[in-house]
């Protein structure tokens, strides 16, 4: 039970997340191993889950030493309803509480950037698999544990992408060697993160009664290695003129987390240096 009086007295106590499980999927990637970063540093026990064993392990290792917090690793195949079962029932087995589920893990394809005219319907459905369904499958089976404790937290992660149509223009001579050649927007991309605000909208009106609330963190271009052709081209559609660093996610998500958003329910953060304002 939150103490209302407690709170306006100590406001900055509203950001604490001492005391608070959280789950991030998609923990090990670029913005989910800085997203688990932070959380253990405002005092979580964060739960890194991502398919590989021994990748949450090494992140939660490190992150255990000098943080006010704690990490561990529990392993999970977003593709399998079983494999997310068995996941989640280790997870509520073995944590007193469940507070916040982050649904941030996504996936790219062999041919991710391939154009609408050739782009191939088994990977359309792959990316659906992690980007949509396992966002379903996590929060039935941690929303249903969420729904006997009488309250929880979901914060999903989607896009500016999910927004608004990518100008296509700033792909001309883009490049990202991490991704292993030219890059692109793909619809799925965009179909995939706009259903995740849809979903996120949906879980708030559905159990906001129960005690649940639900919110979408929509970040947008972050700066992660692409070449100076795309940073030049997307920098000049933002008003702040510049892409995002990783960690400028981390205020609003930890925002999100903790008790300083009560009574935020159903909504868009969007975070994009005011792209979508223009």
């Amino acid at each position: 039970m939150i103490d209302f009086n407690k709170l306006a007295k100590d406001p900055l106590s509203m950001f604490g997340l001492k005391n608070k499980v959280v789950i991030v999927t998609g923990g090990t990637g670029i913005l989910g191993s800085i997203y688990c970063e932070g959380l253990v540093n405002a005092g979580a026990t964060v739960i890194i889950a991502d398919l590989c064993q021994a990748k949450c392990n090494d992140l939660a290792m490190s992150l255990n030493n000098n943080s006010l917090g704690s990490a561990r690793g529990y392993a999970v195949d977003l593709k399998s309803e079983e494999s997310i079962k068995n996941w989640s029932e280790k997870i509520i087995k073995e944590n007193e509480h469940i507070d916040v589920l982050i649904n941030n893990a996504a996936t790219k394809t062999k041919n991710f950037f391939k154009p609408i005219e050739e782009f191939n319907l088994n990977e359309w459905n792959e990316v659906l698999d992690i980007n949509v369904t396992a966002l379903f499958l996590t929060a039935k089976y941690i929303g249903k544990h969420m729904l006997l404790q009488g309250n929880g937290n979901i914060i999903n992660i989607s896009s500016i992408y999910g927004v608004v149509g990518p100008d296509q223009s700033i792909y001309d001579g883009s490049y990202y060697e991490h991704l292993g050649g030219a890059i692109n927007t793909p619809l799925i991309y965009s179909a995939s993160k706009g259903a995740v605000i849809a979903m996120t909208k949906y879980l708030a009106t559905y159990w906001g009664k129960k005690g649940i609330r639900s919110n979408t963190l929509t970040p947008g271009g972050v700066f992660s290695g692409q070449n100076d052709v795309f940073v030049e081209k997307y920098s000049k559609r933002v008003p702040l003129n510049r892409m995002a660093n990783e960690k400028e996610m981390l205020g609003a998500l930890l925002f999100l987390a903790s008790d300083a958003s009560t009574y935020v329910n159903g909504q868009n953060i969007i975070v994009d240096g005011g792209l979508t304002a223009w």
